[in-house]
């Protein structure tokens, strides 16, 4: 008896493992989509992407069920490598063998298979700094010409931009109200996103605000004196 029981032990264990080990064979393989990631990596400093770029790219995959299952878009990124590209028109290939998929899965297709994309040189450049005055001053009261400190910018951009570029603005200055002189720091922006401002990023903006000389005011002196 007792050589009975271990055989049938054996033989539940020796099932157990059968199960375990043959499981994933018997598992459905299935196809999915994903939105992979686009990563663009060793982009040469002296290089900037002028024109769009796709954020994802589409990829189908075919593996078993609960492998898809365990992936998600965000640790499928799609690493692409730009080191040693030239100032122009580009056409980057995005190979299956890029997909950061485990061994067990395949990469059936990838859309696009290509990205295309603009590369300008970079350049630098000292501009004029503009205060943006917004609103007017309470009634009665004028702005003068506003001064500001610093006077210039170092920007850095595509060259197609810095050629044409003569002055960048602050942020927004608020008028609305304003009853005397004021001094307020505000940053250097840049009205392009690829156009990023260097130094300074905050500059000191002096805005002249004085009582309105009019006839009325010039009149009211001289009714004093006839008085």
């Amino acid at each position: 008896m007792n050589n009975l029981g271990l055989k049938v032990l054996s033989l539940f264990l020796a099932f157990g493992v059968w199960l375990a080990v043959s499981a994933p064979r018997r598992e459905r393989v299935i196809e999915r989509a994903f939105a992979a990631p686009l990563s663009l990596v060793n982009m040469p400093r002296n290089l900037i992407i002028t024109t769009p770029v796709p954020d994802t790219i589409s990829i189908r995959l075919r593996g078993r069920m609960s492998d898809l299952r365990s992936l998600s878009s965000q640790n499928l990124e799609v690493p692409i490598n730009l080191s040693g590209l030239a100032a122009g028109e580009t056409t980057v290939t995005v190979p299956p063998q890029a997909i950061n998929v485990p061994p067990e899965i395949e990469v059936v297709s990838v859309n696009p298979t290509q990205v295309k994309f603009r590369l300008e040189a970079v350049r630098q450049k000292v501009v004029s700094i503009r205060p943006l005055l917004v609103g007017e001053p309470h009634a009665g009261y004028i702005t003068g010409d506003p001064s500001i400190s610093p006077e210039q910018a170092l920007v850095s951009g595509p060259a197609s931009q810095i050629q044409h570029l003569s002055e960048v603005a602050t942020e927004r200055i608020i008028m609305t109200g304003r009853t005397e002189t004021f001094a307020q720091n505000v940053a250097v922006v840049s009205e392009s996103s690829l156009v990023r401002v260097i130094d300074p990023l905050i500059a000191t903006v002096t805005v002249p605000v004085t009582p309105e000389v009019g006839p009325a005011s010039a009149a009211e002196p001289e009714k004093k004196k006839g008085e």
